[in-house]
């Protein structure tokens, strides 16, 4: 079946490859902070399916005809912490990708939306926070678009 449905336990393996294709093309980035562990696609796949297990994680992916995870966006929701008051909770997303960078504009916009609409709907949440690398810009160009703005920015350096 193509097209976006919800996530499940069952994802989690495909999520991990797919999220390993996004490891390695952020360690290309900045190779100190987003250096990849040699068995990082092994190890994330039991944390993502508890994590696609729990009430407060909003996750979809994308199928194509063949029935391969050609994208996939996770998230949390949470209370923003006590020195903030956005007047709600926060959507988290962490694990936010596509296959094909063309697919930003359409396929991942329609996994932000949904996945807003849900937390709103669901969680009650106000604000949405996506973590972005720096020289990911069809990724960026995506989320300027989508109304998003920068709001932070990590700066780091080998010690």
């Amino acid at each position: 079946m193509a097209g976006i449905r919800r996530a499940t336990a069952r994802d989690a393996a495909a999520i991990a490859d797919l999220m390993q294709l996004k490891r390695l093309r952020y360690a290309a980035y900045q190779p100190t902070f987003w250096r990849v562990a040699p068995d990082a696609a092994q190890r994330q796949r039991p944390f993502l399916r508890e994590l696609l297990g729990r009430p407060d994680t909003i996750a979809f992916v994308e199928e194509s005809a063949e029935d391969c995870v050609t994208a996939a966006l996770i998230a949390r929701v949470a209370a923003a912490p006590g020195v903030y008051a956005p007047g709600g909770a926060t959507l988290d997303i962490d694990d936010f990708w596509v296959v094909d960078e063309r697919a930003w504009e359409t396929t991942g916009r329609a996994l932000l939306d949904r996945a807003a609409q849900e937390a709103g709907e669901r969680f009650g949440a106000v604000q949405v926070v996506v973590v972005c690398a720096q020289l990911d810009e069809p990724k960026r160009a995506m989320l300027r678009s989508a109304g998003l703005t920068v709001a932070s920015e990590w700066w780091t350096r080998p010690l």
